[in-house]
């Protein structure tokens, strides 16, 4: 669902792309929206710092660290972020779209990728590019279109039952009732939410929540927060088990996470 913006952005591009592949990145401010638009060309989207979400028709994607979101040409979209955040896009011409997805979805960003993506930050291509700056991109291009597909990285729900839960989750994340106890709370039984999660969002409810926690965590760990207020906010035991969840869905501990978004800021 799409969120009430302080900021409203202007997409860079309406007509035309400056070159057949184009790479920018922004601050966004939080609270800010990019509104429905769309164009002839496909889009990558990755977040260096914060979490960037995309709505597409009916579908919400988020784009954590781990992850970047490909929309292919000619896709109506939102951009926007709860909290301060910096982006990139890598704009592709429709004639080179070829290796990568026919609908939009989530792309899981190797090392490789992650290196490179921070490279054109801090020494983005000029105009004209140079052969060396055209080669990188179409490398780039390369890896994106053999990255593994991984759908939304926290999907929604349009149930009226299910999305009940969510969002009682998603207002207090460190909300630890069980799913039996849950499905209670939304007038249904567990088996019910068991089925229309595997239906609607593709993975077990224990997963999703850990996922929603992870998201929550990488806002409160760039606010500076202690991990252990974090760990205890979010509804862990100790410090440790958050640790371990948050290392194991991001492929790095949370100080880790803290550094890496530091040095983007600076």
């Amino acid at each position: 669902m799409q969120t009430k913006a302080k900021h409203l952005l202007t997409a860079p591009f309406t007509s035309k792309l400056p070159a057949q592949l184009y790479f920018r990145s922004a601050e966004m401010p939080a609270d800010a929206s990019y509104p429905w638009h769309s164009h002839s060309w496909g889009e990558f989207v990755y977040s260096f710092r914060g979490v960037v979400e995309v709505l597409v028709a009916d579908r919400h994607y988020l784009v954590p660290p781990q992850y970047g979101i490909w929309l292919p040409p000619n896709i109506a979209h939102v951009g926007q972020n709860r909290h301060a955040a910096c982006h990139s896009s890598l704009y592709v011409t429709e004639a080179l779209c070829g290796t990568l997805p026919a609908g939009p979805s989530a792309l899981a960003v190797t090392p490789l990728v992650r290196a490179m993506l921070e490279h054109l930050r801090q020494q983005p291509p000029g105009l004209p590019q140079a052969a060396h700056e055209e080669r990188l991109l179409h490398v780039l291009l390369d890896q994106l279109g053999g990255a593994k597909r991984v759908g939304s990285y926290l999907p929604a729900s349009e149930d009226p039952v299910l999305s009940k839960v969510l969002d009682l989750l998603d207002a207090n994340p460190g909300d630890s009732r069980t799913l039996p106890e849950l499905a209670r709370a939304a007038n249904t039984t567990e088996r019910t939410l068991m089925r229309r999660c595997q239906r609607d969002l593709g993975m077990t409810f224990a997963e999703w929540r850990q996922r929603l926690r992870a998201v929550k965590a990488m806002a409160m760990l760039e606010q500076g927060i202690t991990v252990e207020t974090i760990a205890f906010d979010l509804g862990y035991a100790s410090s440790s088990a958050f640790i371990t969840m948050f290392r194991r869905l991001t492929g790095e501990t949370p100080d880790e996470y803290r550094k890496r978004s530091t040095m983007v800021l600076n």
